[in-house]
């Protein structure tokens, strides 16, 4: 296949172009040329904000559009190559969904609507808003047996920019008392990105059309068995220290920020979303000791950098020791 990809440098782009590659397919890419273009890859340098003319004319088998976050993005996107494209793939996200509080959300579920439609500021307030409309821009211009929409969880693994997943297998390795959130029973929910971008190429492949909650199967994952398996690939002495929920937010603990993957109930539901449909496609989800190795990998390869998230060694130890205390006081009490 002749394949436009959108971005395609970075996380899951990158995973897919490299896929896609070894899988012989021809691609080119179209993005501000921030970073190389892997050999063998036409390149086509511009923004697609201003720039998107010099894709017309062109013919493509499918579009991956990786990078876009506001409908107007999409709307022109989609209007452009229409004609000469015959399928275009959106990444959306499983963040279009009013209310994730409950479980087992799915694709049929009611969809999150921005109180400014017009905005096109991206937010955490409102990524998931301007993703569903989004989605709509898209289904106004391609008809449903043309269109392609993943809408994944957390991705995760090498190349991730976020390092949300990053921080349990690194702060594992450290060893010594981890400080973990609620208990080990405390509901996770990824996708591997190279389990994402192998899909997402299957898909166009075999004209898979549709959208889909991108994601590991609800309940499959814990915290308790990523911290297990982080022990288990970095061979280290780590031991999880549970702490209860109320302490942590007395504490000033920030959920998601200072331990990523923590959602306190019932917003931990985030991550029990309905992936039987994906499931039922084709979507293959690999295990969690394969993730963390790669993942460990890829963060000794690029040097072991600083992470964008979690705390800190001596703001954990603080942590540790109060719950200690806490623990001495609420027996002699």
């Amino acid at each position: 296949m002749k394949l436009l990809v959108i971005g395609g440098t970075q996380f899951i782009g990158k995973h897919f172009v490299s896929q896609a590659l070894e899988r012989g397919h021809e691609i080119t890419l179209f993005n501000r040329g921030s970073r190389p273009a892997p050999d063998g890859v036409e390149s086509i340098k511009g923004d697609r904000n201003e720039d998107l003319a010099l894709l017309s004319a062109r013919e493509w088998d499918a579009v991956v559009d990786t990078s876009a976050y506001i409908p107007r993005q999409v709307r022109e996107a989609a209007r452009l190559l229409e004609p000469n494209v015959q399928r275009y793939l959106f990444i959306s996200t499983v963040s279009v969904y009013a209310d994730t509080s409950v479980p087992y959300v799915n694709e049929e579920s009611e969809l999150l609507r921005l109180e400014d439609p017009t905005t096109e500021e991206v937010s955490g307030a409102t990524y998931g808003g301007l993703k569903v409309l989004c989605e709509e821009e898209l289904a106004t211009v391609y008809p449903a047996e043309r269109t392609f929409v993943p809408r994944p969880c957390i991705v995760v693994g090498p190349d991730d920019p976020t390092d949300r997943f990053t921080y349990w297998p690194v702060r594992v390795n450290l060893g010594g008392a981890v400080l973990a959130p609620r208990g080990p029973e405390l509901p996770l929910q990824w996708i591997d990105v190279r389990d994402l971008a192998a899909w997402m190429l299957r898909g166009l492949e075999t004209d898979l059309s549709g959208t889909y909650n991108a994601a590991s199967m609800a309940d499959r994952f814990s915290l308790g068995e990523l911290l297990r398996a982080a022990k288990r690939v970095s061979d280290s002495d780590a031991e999880p220290v549970y702490m209860d929920e109320e302490f942590l937010l007395d504490s000033g603990v920030r959920p998601f920020a200072d331990l990523p993957f923590w959602l306190p109930e019932p917003a931990s539901n985030m991550f029990r979303i309905d992936a039987s449909k994906a499931s039922e496609a084709g979507l293959t989800i690999r295990g969690v000791d394969d993730t963390v190795r790669a993942t460990l990998e890829w963060q000794a390869e690029r040097g072991d950098p600083d992470l964008k998230v979690g705390m800190s060694l001596e703001r954990e130890r603080e942590l540790l020791s109060a719950w200690v205390t806490r623990g001495d006081e609420d027996r002699h009490a």
